[in-house]
This record gives C-alpha cells, sequence and structure tokens, in this order.
C-alpha cells in the first residue's frame, strides 16, 4: 500500500514568489525581503533566513524528511549570516565615530598654521621666512634658490655644509640686490650635490589652513591652504597656532 503525501508541492521559489502576500509590504525583513533578494533588489535578511528555514521544514516530505547534517548545515549559515550582520552593524558605527572624529578634528585646523611637504609658499616679505630643507647624507654645499611667480629666480641662499637631518633657512624677504622683494607666492628649491651632481631636497614650507576637505569614503583628511590648493594631512611636518 502506497502513501501520497499531497502537501509536497510547495518549494522554496513558491513561497518566494507568493511571500509578499504572506508578509507587510513595508516591513524590510521577512520573505517580501526574501522576494526582494531572489530579484535583485534587497539582501536577504536574517529574519527572511529564517523563515524560508522554517517553510521548508514545514513543506518536506515526510517519508523522506530533511538530513540532519543538512540541517545543521542550514543552521550553521543561519548563525554565519546573524553574525555577519551585527558584524556590519558596528563597522557602521566604527566608520560614523570616525567621521565625526574628522569633523572634530577638521574644525581645529582652519586657520591653523602648518608646516608641511611643499616647494611652494605665499610668503609676506616684510618679516622674516622660515623653512627647512631634508638632507639625507651630508654634503656641501647645500643651497635653497627662490623663484617669483613668473619663473625667475630672485634670491640664492647658500646653507654652506649640512649633515643629515633637516637644514633650516630663513629668507629676510629681500632679493639678491637687497631689495624687499613684493609679497607673494614664491617656489623654493633646495639642492645638495652628491657625487659631484645636483639632487633635489624635499622642503617643509609654512602655510595656513583656510579649509578641510573630510572623505565621505573613509579616505585621508584633505588641507586646502591659502593660496597653494590641497595637500593630505599625512604630508604635514607641524601644526601650529
Amino acid at each position: 500500500m502506497s502513501v501520497i503525501d499531497t502537501s509536497v508541492g510547495v518549494n522554496i521559489k513558491d513561497v518566494l514568489a507568493n511571500s509578499s502576500v504572506k508578509t507587510n509590504p513595508t516591513s524590510n525583513d521577512g520573505l517580501a525581503g526574501a522576494t526582494g533578494s531572489a530579484t535583485g533588489k534587497k539582501a536577504l535578511g536574517k529574519d527572511a533566513f529564517l523563515q524560508l528555514l522554517v517553510t521548508q521544514l514545514k513543506n518536506q516530505n515526510p517519508l523522506e524528511p530533511q538530513d540532519n547534517g543538512e540541517f545543521v548545515a542550514q543552521l550553521a549559515q543561519f548563525s554565519s549570516l546573524e553574525g555577519i550582520t551585527t558584524l556590519n552593524d558596528t563597522v557602521t558605527g566604527i566608520a560614523g565615530n570616525y567621521n565625526s572624529s574628522q569633523a572634530l578634528q577638521a574644525s581645529s585646523l582652519v586657520g591653523r598654521s602648518v608646516v608641511a611637504q611643499t616647494d611652494t609658499a605665499v610668503v609676506d616679505t616684510s618679516k622674516s621666512f622660515n623653512g627647512t630643507a631634508v638632507v639625507p647624507a651630508s654634503t656641501n654645499p647645500v643651497t635653497v634658490k627662490i623663484t617669483d611667480a613668473d619663473g625667475k629666480v630672485i634670491r640664492t641662499i647658500d646653507l654652506g655644509s649640512q649633515a643629515a637631518g633637516n637644514a633650516s633657512f630663513i629668507w629676510d624677504g629681500k632679493n639678491d640686490a637687497g631689495e624687499v622683494a613684493k609679497a607673494g607666492t614664491y617656489k623654493f628649491a633646495a639642492t645638495a650635490t652628491y657625487d659631484s651632481q645636483a639632487t633635489s631636497l624635499v622642503t617643509y614650507l609654512p602655510a595656513t589652513v583656510n579649509s578641510v576637505t573630510i572623505s565621505q569614503t573613509g579616505g585621508e583628511l584633505m588641507l586646502n591652504l591659502a593660496g597653494l590648493g590641497s595637500i593630505a594631512l599625512s604630508k604635514v611636518q607641524t601644526i601650529g597656532i
């Protein structure tokens, strides 16, 4: 004598296809969420996953019940899904706190003077201007050439012999003829001689922070310097008053 189970015609696809009728359409979870996932509109949430699992158990063939190993594997998948969901929420919270911290940091930098890795600076020639050249190894001589906006070298500063490290220099705002130069934007090219060849050196110059750009994707904070454009915060050596 054979037994025919009339309840076995329901499969997961039918559940997904009809789930919108059984669930509040305004809900983000449940079988409606599973339907959205099946059509590529929404990710499968842990509640929808559990409802699909329960529906599968309700509609299994009583003569061929679900294998224990398979059931345990599905429960493990559910546990993993719940853990990933919790992790995503935690990471989202950390990202929010990081953005808030960046905004607070940015507000404190506006209007401040910084020393950044650059070869250009806006100079008020009525007072002395301080800069630094990075010397990789002891050498003689080290020179700094100052060029105006027209590309003309107006002053050459000889720093003489320098040991490895930071070599500071001061420009009094005057050209080689002893005349006070106009205030404006100038380039500073520091060079040193190694093996009879001139080598360009990295320079750190002061600038004023006009505004700060905060990345919306977790990128680095960008400082917008007066007359110089944007520079990454990692390029800043010193933050002053």
